[in-house]
This record gives C-alpha cells, structure tokens and sequence, in this order.
C-alpha cells in the first residue's frame, strides 16, 4: 500500500512538472512554404493577323464537246502560286475558331491534244486563286493544327492552239466558282509570329464553256472540269495580345 502511494505521488508531480518544461522550450519555427511553380506559358492565337504564302499548284482540266459528250482529254495544268492572306482567330481553351480570306496569283498552265481534233491542243491556264474560309483547329500551346473550308475562286483562261502554227484558233476566259477544304500546321515562334505550311483542295465542278475565234465568232462549246491542288509555305503577324504566363 505505501509503494502504491508513493507511485502515484511521483506521478502528479512528474504530471505537473511536465508542462512547466514545455513552457521553458523555444518556440518552435515556423514550416517553410514553397513559391508555386510557374507553369510553361500559354500561347494565345486570338486575334486579327495578315501574312504572306506562297508554293505550288496542279489544276486538273478535262474537256468535253458539249453536243457532242466526245472527250477530248485531260491535263494537268502545273506552276507556282504567291499571295497573301488576312483573317481573324478566337481562342477557347484549346479550340481555335477563325474566319481568312486568301488571293494568290497563279502561274498554272498545261494541256493536251484533243482526242477529237487532233490538229488541236487543248490549254489552260489559272490566273489567279481565292479562297473565303471559316477555320476550326487545336491548339498545343504554340502550334495549331487546323481544317479549314468554305468558297474557292479561280480565273482561268482557255485556248485552242493550233499545232501547226502554235497561234490561238478559240479562246475563252472565265472566273469560277467552286467549294475548298484544306487542313494546315501553324507554329507560334514569337508572341506575335507564326509560320505553317497548308494544303488546300478546290472543287470547281463543270462548267459549259463558249470558246471563240480572235474575232469574236463562236467556235464551239466545251464542257470543261476543274479541280485544283495547292500546298503553300505561310508566314502570319498576329495583332492580338500576348503569351500569356498561368500559374
């Protein structure tokens, strides 16, 4: 009973003397907190831009008698584009919509020699593109992937050469309208500039087509099919705002 007593005396006191050396303790620092990382930034494609391309073309002509529904054959008219291009961009978390508007002067020519006349070869010639195009793409930060479509245009000049004398026997020019699909990369490599590399298809169907003499009689009428292929190289300056750094 008395070591009991004892026990329990030793410890209240020890209980009792425990929090007075606590009290006597330096205080404790405080725990170091660290800065948050900054996070790579965010490049932002929002914003009206305008810019230059420029690249190659194949326009792919067939020409048809259109009393007759003979054909006359098919070519590949070949050669360089150069132009420009103005547009606008807003940017949704990471989808990019957009709006363009492209004109390019164009160098294509090439022709065959009618499978119904063969005193004759067939030519044509693009003089110009244009392309009114609404855009969707995605953004990886600086680079874009895109799709693109909308109204296409083209000028185009026909010609029936006479193989003997290579001189024109009838003649016909034309600006034509059609549709346009076309996909492109574009990467950011300074706030404000960016380049891509494009590719655009333009469906420009049939069309009835009244070639004349040089003086102005008709000579006859072809009905003639277009469809037209262009890869361009594009540098873009963007008037939006920009990097945006995210925490």
């Amino acid at each position: 009973m008395k070591k009991i007593l004892l026990g329990t005396v030793a410890l209240a006191a020890l209980s009792v003397s425990l929090p007075a050396f606590a009290a006597d303790l330096p205080a404790r620092a405080p725990a170091y907190t660290k800065a948050p990382a900054m996070m790579a930034p965010a490049y932002d494609w929002s914003g009206f831009y305008i810019g230059a391309n420029g690249g190659g073309g194949w326009s792919h002509d067939c020409y048809t008698g259109s009393a007759t529904l003979a054909p006359e054959g098919c070519h590949d008219a070949s050669g360089g584009v150069i132009g420009g291009q103005i547009g606008y961009r807003w940017q949704m978390a990471s989808l990019v919509f957009g709006v363009e508007a492209q004109g390019d002067w164009a160098d294509l020519k090439g022709s065959n020699v009618s499978l119904v006349n063969a005193a004759i070869t067939n030519q044509t010639k693009t003089d110009a593109l244009g392309f009114f195009t609404g855009q969707i793409g995605y953004s990886f930060s600086n680079m874009l992937w895109y799709v693109k479509g909308g109204a296409a245009v083209a000028d185009n000049t026909y010609t029936g050469l006479v193989n003997t004398t290579g001189l024109a026997q009838d003649q016909a020019t034309q600006t034509r309208w059609g549709g346009v699909i076309g996909t492109g990369i574009e990467y950011g490599f300074a706030p404000n500039w960016s380049v891509a590399l494009e590719y655009n298809h333009a469906f420009l169907g049939t069309d009835t087509i009244n070639l004349t003499t040089p003086a102005g009689v008709l000579s006859r009428t072809d009905n003639i099919s277009q469809g037209v292929d262009i890869v361009t190289a594009r540098i873009n300056y963007r008037f939006g705002g920009p990097v945006l750094a995210k925490y």
